[in-house]
């Protein structure tokens, strides 16, 4: 089992897989500018903002989410892209977080087009700062990874999830961290949890995460446990709501549950937890990104192109089918299991050295497809 990988280290001590500068909207009439930021220049992305302002709606949630995204470790630079000054609180927020921070504004600049100049220039100065950075050797116990499936089927419990466990587990017992999240794809596997829950506090706090999202939808009048999964769940051959739980809850493996975390809230150690997020493919990614996770383990039965702007996402088949049908947007195919061909040990040895090989720099396929996706997790309107 590889033990080290080479990483980029941080002035901070933190650890990167990835090299990445962003040009982050702090609104939506801001996310042209960004876009033109970083047309045709590499080494840059931009990070669109999905809502007018962050103060619109549910505020300390996504200025969290903001703040925690764009100081990943994976995130060497960052242009901060407002509409006006009072946007300058992101700024002065990741000052001093470990990245290098710029700040532009469209009132500052003329507009799009000249706050997109500006914005591209600082971009520049970053992307030759980033070249800077060398890898170095560092313990794979630096790793923080997200554990996500989207799409699933009838064998994400019997192939890739498990599988993915056994990759988790020894990521955890090299002193490693892993998230598992879609707290509504936990309910019906709440009590398998507790049992490992590495004390009494953490296991009520298990329950009241999972047993508060459930209230939430029965104020809404549905009963989640008497409910059927999504139709594209029952199309893959899930039948109920406990059976998809307790499929997607293997993909924490067998570790001891260290804790439960808030939407976007950092690992405050090691080992295996648990974050509130909801069942959106593409915000909970970006609530364990924004929580420190530099790379995403994601499984899928009916397959998906998601991926994030600065954290690789590391795609696996629950079935050969799906990975037939999607080899460009897939990284590995779990479904060989169930022909005999791996045992669910062996592929989880496979998955844990494909990680490393990604943390170390080889590219999944959602960057080599240029899969960016970011959405922000409210939790009112």
């Amino acid at each position: 089992m590889s033990e080290t990988f080479p990483g980029y280290v941080r002035p901070d001590g933190r650890v990167g897989v990835r090299n990445h500068v962003i040009v982050l909207a702090t609104s939506s009439v801001a996310n042209v500018a960004a876009r033109l930021a970083v047309e045709d220049l590499h080494g840059a992305v931009d990070v669109p903002q999905e809502l007018e302002h962050p103060d619109a709606v549910d505020a300390d949630r996504v200025r969290r989410t903001l703040i925690g995204f764009a100081s990943n470790p994976n995130v060497t630079g960052v242009v901060v892209l407002g509409l006006s000054d009072d946007d300058a609180w992101l700024a002065d927020a990741l000052s001093g977080r470990g990245p290098r921070v710029e700040f532009v504004t469209l009132a500052r600049h003329r507009g799009t087009i000249g706050a997109a100049a500006a914005a591209r220039a600082f971009a520049k100065e970053l992307v030759a700062e980033a070249l800077g950075f060398e890898r170095q050797p560092v313990e794979v116990a630096r790793l923080v990874l997200g554990l996500e499936c989207g799409g699933s089927d009838a064998l994400s419990g019997i192939t890739a999830n498990p599988a993915l466990g056994v990759a988790s587990d020894k990521l955890v017992a090299a002193g490693g961290s892993a998230i598992l999240a879609e707290i509504p794809e936990l309910i019906g596997a709440e009590e398998a949890l507790c049992a490992r829950a590495v004390s009494p506090d953490v296991a009520t706090a298990i329950r009241e995460v999972i047993f508060n999202f459930e209230q939430a939808i029965r104020d809404l009048g549905v009963d989640v446990r008497n409910a059927q999964p999504t139709p594209g769940n029952q199309a893959g051959g899930l039948t109920t709501i406990e059976e998809k739980a307790l499929g997607s809850a293997k993909k924490g493996g067998n570790a001891p549950v260290s804790g439960v975390l808030g939407f976007a809230e950092a690992c405050p150690g090691n080992g295996l937890y648990i974050m509130d997020t909801p069942g959106h493919d593409i915000e909970q990614m970006v609530g364990m990104v924004a929580g420190g996770a530099q790379l995403v383990a994601f499984t899928t039965g009916r397959g998906t192109p998601t991926g994030s702007p600065v954290a690789p996402c590391f795609k696996i088949a629950t079935n050969s089918n799906a990975y037939g049908r999607l080899p460009g947007d897939i990284d590995l195919d779990a479904g060989v299991i169930l022909a005999g061909d791996e045992s669910v040990e062996t592929m989880g040895e496979r998955i844990f050295e494909r990680l490393v090989a990604v943390a170390s720099g080889e590219l999944t396929c959602a960057e080599r497809n240029g899969d960016r996706q970011f959405a922000l997790s409210v939790v009112s309107y």
